[in-house]
């Protein structure tokens, strides 16, 4: 890998931790588990660059959070919000972005990935944060049913994570061959 290539992966894995960080400031609170731009970043990190550099820009981000950097809702940090009602849902960032770029590919110059793949790698991209969200979200609320889980940090989230999914597929092709160029 030429020096110029390193600096471009790194640039862009510094650049999706931030744009994931800069999503903290646009937060609705919903209870235990407020409504975030930060998934829809994450995911888009996968989509746009692939498993590797997505995941990596996604730890990125985590690290700089579990070390006290105001990048988590409500722009705080520290590494009690990985043991908080919502910190599954950080978890869930990382398989989020690693899904969505198993799914979609990385990028290359000479080949398209087709728009059904890139829905499908984004569906399932946000969908696989649900998994380790609403698990802890049930473990550390003491919920004894599974519905109560469901209904408080899963259902809530449908519509405006749908909205999400969509910007982020309408966005996903045309970046990724801009980005295409430079992997």
């Amino acid at each position: 890998m030429t020096k110029r290539k390193r600096l471009v992966h790194i640039s862009l894995v510094a650049l999706f931790a931030a744009l994931t960080a800069a999503g903290t400031f646009i937060a609705v609170p919903l209870g235990p588990v407020p409504f975030v731009l930060q998934n829809m970043f994450a995911m888009l990190s996968g989509l746009l660059m692939g498993p590797f550099l997505g995941g990596g820009a996604v730890l990125l981000y985590l690290a700089a959070g579990a070390i006290g950097a105001p990048v988590f809702s409500g722009a705080s940090g520290g590494f009690v919000h990985f043991l908080s009602p919502s910190g599954g849902y950080l978890y869930g960032y990382f398989l989020s972005a690693v899904t969505a770029g198993f799914i979609a590919g990385t990028p290359r110059m000479e080949s398209r990935t087709p728009l059904r793949r890139i829905i499908i790698a984004g569906v399932l991209g946000l969908l696989v944060v649900y998994i380790p969200g609403v698990v802890q979200l049930r473990i550390v609320l003491s919920y004894t049913r599974w519905s109560e889980a469901f209904i408080t940090g899963f259902f809530p989230f449908l519509i405006g994570d749908s909205i999400k999914c969509a910007a982020a597929v309408v966005i996903a092709p045309r970046l990724r061959r801009l980005i295409a160029n430079h992997l």
